[in-house]
This record gives C-alpha cells, sequence and structure tokens, in this order.
C-alpha cells in the first residue's frame, strides 16, 4: 500500500446494554482531521488515519468522565490523571485543562446530555507509516472525544448489586497508566458474562487487583474498608479517591485474598460511570444476604450527592 493519506471511516459504537438511553438523532464529536484542525462533526463521520498509532498500536491514552445534571463530575481529578498518564508514555501537544472543558462542555451542549459520560482519547499521533519506532518529535497527537448518554444515579444494577468472577490478571505490568490497551479487560468481562455473572475481579497469585474498568474494595464483619494500596498493580480511581474519605470508619489500603473477599460482610466496585456499585456475589458465593450491604447503599448514596454538589 503506498504511504498516501488514506483514512478510515470509524463508526463509534453504543452498547445497548441495560440503561444505554440511544438518541435517536446524531450525536456529534470531535476528531482530528488532516489538517490538523479540530472540528465537531455528527459521530459516523469521525475519522482517524490508518496508521494512527493508537489505531495500529494502542499507544493511546484515555479518560472518562460522568455528566450529572448536565455538569462534569469531578473534571480535575480526570484531567490530571490524564496528564499523567501522557506523562507516563511521553505523548506531548495534548489540550490543557482549559481546552478539555471547553471540548467537554460543548459536547454537553451539541449532544444535550443530561446524564451519561464524555469520552476523550489522545493518542502518539499518525505517521506517514506503520513503525514500531515513535513518529518524529513534534507529531502532532491525534485527539477525539465523544459522548453517551446513560442513566447513571438510578439503575437498577445498583439496586440489585452485581455478580463477579475472579480471574487471573494478565495484563501488562503499568495498570496504572490509562491506556487503551482494553483487550485483556474485555476478554476478562466477556468470560465473566459467560460464566454467568456481570463481571470479573482480577487476581494475581489468589491476591485481587482489582475489576475490569474498576477498584475493587470490601468490606469486613468488623467494618474495616479493604482496598488494594496505589501501586502499578491497579489504575488510580479518581472515584476511588473521592469515596475512601467518605467512609466514617477504619480504612486499610493493603492487597486482600479472594478467600477474604468471599467472606467479606459487603463488597463494592468504585469508577466514574458506576459510581459506586454493590457486590452481592463472588465465584458463586452470596456476600452478606446476597443484597447489597447498608454501608455500600449508603456510601452510594454519599457520593452521588456529592458528585451532584461540585459538578462543573
Amino acid at each position: 500500500m503506498p504511504n498516501t493519506a488514506f483514512e478510515v471511516q470509524l463508526k463509534l459504537f453504543v452498547f445497548s446494554i441495560l440503561a444505554f438511553n440511544v438518541r435517536s438523532i446524531p450525536r456529534f464529536c470531535i476528531t482530528p482531521v488532516l489538517n490538523g484542525t479540530d472540528s465537531y462533526v455528527p459521530e459516523t463521520n469521525g475519522k482517524v488515519s490508518v496508521f494512527d498509532r493508537g489505531f495500529l498500536f494502542s499507544d493511546s491514552v484515555y479518560e472518562v468522565v460522568s455528566v450529572l445534571g448536565g455538569k462534569l463530575v469531578d473534571f480535575e481529578g480526570h484531567v490530571q490523571r490524564l496528564a499523567r498518564s501522557l506523562g507516563e508514555l511521553g505523548i506531548k501537544g495534548a489540550p490543557d485543562a482549559a481546552a478539555w472543558l471547553t471540548i467537554c462542555r460543548e459536547l454537553v451542549a451539541r449532544n444535550a446530555v443530561a446524564e451519561g459520560m464524555i469520552y476523550w482519547q489522545v493518542t502518539r499521533g499518525a505517521p506517514t507509516d506503520r513503525d514500531f519506532v515513535f513518529p518524529p518529535e513534534g507529531t502532532t497527537p491525534t485527539v477525539l472525544a465523544f459522548s453517551q448518554s446513560r442513566a447513571l444515579a438510578d439503575t437498577p444494577l445498583a439496586k440489585r448489586g452485581i455478580r463477579v468472577v475472579t480471574l487471573p490478571d494478565l495484563r501488562w505490568g503499568r495498570a496504572d497508566i490509562k491506556t487503551t490497551q482494553l483487550l485483556y479487560a474485555s476478554l476478562m468481562k466477556n468470560e465473566a458474562i459467560a460464566r454467568g455473572a456481570d463481571d470479573a475481579w482480577m487476581e494475581r497469585g489468589g491476591v485481587v487487583t482489582e475489576g475490569t474498568a474498576q477498584n475493587a474494595h470490601i468490606i469486613t464483619h468488623d467494618g474495616v474498608l479493604i482496598t488494594h494500596p496505589l501501586n502499578r498493580e491497579i489504575l488510580h480511581g479518581i472515584t476511588r479517591a473521592a469515596v475512601l474519605p467518605m467512609f466514617a470508619q477504619t480504612i486499610e489500603e493493603r492487597p486482600f485474598s479472594v478467600a477474604e473477599a468471599e467472606q467479606a460482610a459487603e463488597a463494592f466496585v468504585s469508577s466514574a460511570s458506576g459510581f459506586v456499585m454493590p457486590v452481592v456475589e463472588i465465584n458463586g458465593k452470596a456476600i452478606g444476604d446476597g443484597t447489597p450491604g447498608s454501608a455500600t447503599v449508603q456510601l452510594r448514596q454519599a457520593y452521588i450527592d456529592w458528585a451532584r454538589q461540585t459538578a462543573i
């Protein structure tokens, strides 16, 4: 294939699961065009070069910020983590915090997002050919973003709680960088569904690391919240950071085993899109009485109240 400006038309898929509220009119996304000018276009018109390193190598990072009442939840935390991820990979030239705020608010307005999420992604850019070697210094990064309208605060899953199974954590060793290398997590989630569960918790040597797209937590029968410490084995969750100070009792940041999790009084996961989500079953074993625990329910409501009050 000659090294010309071939482009590939990408369809930004909307997953029709549970409480997704899919709009019937075209949604807008922000997408790069070949002259380097950002533009807002219908999502079906979004384009990237076939040589984009995010497309070919997953050489890219992303963030997801939730929207409640048309406002952005914990925006500052997400933009700071994005900057950290970019720095760890040495990707330069991405929008600054002010520019991201403008982009997110514009997408909320154009797509009339009352509740849902804004997805942002930055890749190392599109050189003139596929090569394992990084492109020349100064290559413009690819920036894209789109919205999803979805119920977040009031969902049937939060009322029921989720069932998880534990599966081996075979991801690369830098889970603390929020890259788009999500194939293994996707495989594990689908394996969990095939086993009759809703999601998976990953484990290494019998120790729980995190969920496929969430941080994992348990509460003991003594009322102690245990959560994996921040290191390279887990993503440094923005929702995790907001939720932990809301827990009124003792918190232990330490590894916990699958066996401890199965015997916990309560369990939950935290994430930008799920907030605080109760876990009611692990590996087929009921947690507590098999319904969302009282401390978890209170923590979820406290987080939602805080999110509504502080969203911008």
